[in-house]
């Protein structure tokens, strides 16, 4: 045989196309050339792969080689396609008899003595190999992720392993590892804070309705404390969910059981000195920001007001869609980046004395209008979160509510969503949300009435109906005029904000 069609898979975003390998030996001066579109680290793999056949004891062709990685079109990265390239070599050459291997996929970078080497960003592809049905053949390193995939799977640590299995030899161990827990000490309960009855009460409203949230007050009210608490009381993720945020922890090259572990909502807290690019992705080959490694858990911004302006812009269109998209020469590439944005900030930076007329200050102003109204119009809940009395911080002996109560609340309420529209209250769209609140003429009129003392816009009525349907459901009810009114209460400040930042 002098020609052999093998497959694997590419990189592009969290998606993982078909790349077909394609292997001719003819006669001519020895040579091994690439094509296809391939980067630098493709091109070196015909180096890797030399020195990895000839020390597993098989024979590299004394011929003209020449590998076609098809699509030609969509460019290729990384070391990923060694193993595939290898074993096309192989079976152009005949060291491996007449194989049928269009039901098998491979993917592995090859170290020079024929040891395979894992590669990031493999779950996506896990995933399409499985829709494909066929076997997916990967590195050790690899299989813990693959393992989260129920597909034909298996690992090897050599390339004569490999070859091994696909002569029938001995068979490869399936991907079957159990996902890494979280460690225990990684949790944060709600029972460590004290008072902060309305930041605590807006934070369980936040994870029942998947709502964006900020806390304003002064330094060291707890407000950084608050947003830390907010994974503990956010409702279990579903598989799909789980699935979708080990596909962007992989397409980033973090390590499952190191930096992140399976089923655990994320947690970003990215430093104020970002850059938009960090903050939503970017590059010339596109990596996932942290905004979209947040999917499905919480962003959180301390310190908002020092983040550059044009760096909070970026996110207004993800805090709509749940989407980064990345337009590069190369191609576009889309991310997921449904994630919470709970956010911190200080009026200014001068001394705390409350009341309104802190906010009007000449101080306050010229440090608040760092922001944009339609950027805080897509922020649900605005909660200030004032000093404690010093007898409340020094003298309280009594424990708040565990987070473990909290969350039942919110399971609850999430379970009637689901049940409802089978999403969270934060994606319902507006005509699905006044069909299912139903107002009365009453409460219709209260509204217009409300909505024109506090200026606010038609996307901030919508996200007070749904703020207000959330409440409805962590009471089991329907929505009511104490609903509306809560739901209101928490656009008040962001009146105040509005009038200094347009």
């Amino acid at each position: 045989m002098s020609l052999a069609t093998i497959y694997s898979r590419a990189r592009v975003g969290v998606s993982s196309p078909l790349v077909t390998v394609e292997t001719h030996i003819s006669n001519g001066l020895p040579s091994l050339n690439i094509v296809g579109l391939p980067e630098a680290a493709v091109r070196e793999a015909k180096d890797r792969v030399r020195s990895a056949i000839i020390n597993s004891h098989f024979e590299f062709p004394t011929r003209r080689v020449t590998i076609n990685l098809a699509p030609a079109d969509l460019p290729k990265e990384g070391g990923r396609y060694d193993l595939a390239i290898a074993i096309s070599v192989l079976a152009a050459s005949g060291q491996l008899g007449e194989l049928n291997l269009r039901d098998m996929e491979f993917i592995g970078e090859l170290a020079l003595s024929g040891d395979i080497r894992g590669v990031p960003g493999l779950l996506p592809s896990a995933i399409a190999c499985h829709h494909a049905s066929r076997q997916l053949i990967l590195p050790e390193d690899n299989q813990q992720e693959a393992a989260l995939v129920e597909g034909d799977a298996v690992f090897a640590k050599h390339l004569t392993q490999v070859t091994a299995h696909l002569l029938n030899l001995s068979k490869l161990p399936a991907c079957v590892s159990k996902p890494a827990e979280p460690l225990p000490l990684d949790h944060k309960d709600m029972r460590d804070v004290k008072g902060q009855y309305q930041a605590r009460r807006a934070l369980e409203v936040a994870a029942a309705g998947g709502h964006n949230l900020l806390f304003i007050g002064p330094a060291g009210t707890g407000k950084t404390m608050l947003a830390s608490r907010l994974p503990s009381i956010m409702p279990a993720m579903t598989e799909a969910e789980a699935l979708a945020v080990a596909s962007v922890q992989s397409v980033a090259g973090r390590k499952m059981g190191l930096d992140w572990y399976w089923s655990e909502r994320p947690f970003r807290s990215p430093h104020h000195s970002c850059s938009a690019a960090a903050l939503v992705g970017g590059g010339s080959i596109p990596k996932p920001g942290e905004a979209s490694l947040a999917h499905c858990g919480v962003l959180f911004l301390d310190e908002l007001p020092e983040f550059d302006r044009k760096v909070l812009e970026v996110l207004r269109e993800p805090l709509e869609n749940g989407e980064v998209h990345i337009s590069r020469a190369r191609g576009q590439v889309t991310f997921p980046a449904r994630f919470q944005l709970v956010a911190a900030m200080n009026a200014s930076n001068e001394a705390y004395n409350g009341g309104q007329d802190y906010y009007q200050s000449s101080a306050s102003q010229k440090y608040l209008k760092k922001l944009s109204a339609p950027f805080l119009d897509r922020i649900d809940l605005h909660v200030e979160v004032p000093p404690l009395p010093s007898d409340v911080l020094v003298n309280a002996q009594e424990e708040g509510e565990c987070s473990a109560s909290v969350r039942e609340r919110v399971e609850r309420a999430v379970a009637r969503q689901r049940a409802r529209q089978g999403v969270q209250n934060a994606l319902l769209s507006g005509r699905q949300l006044e069909g299912i609140c139903a107002l009365s003429d009453d409460d219709k009129q209260f509204m217009q009435q409300a909505l024109e003392k506090l200026k606010l816009s038609a996307r901030a009525y919508h996200r007070v109906l749904k703020v207000a349907l959330t409440l409805a459901d962590l009471n089991d009810s329907l929505v009511t005029r104490a609903h509306l009114m809560e739901s209101l209460s928490y656009r008040k400040m962001e009146k105040t904000l509005k009038s200094i930042v347009s």
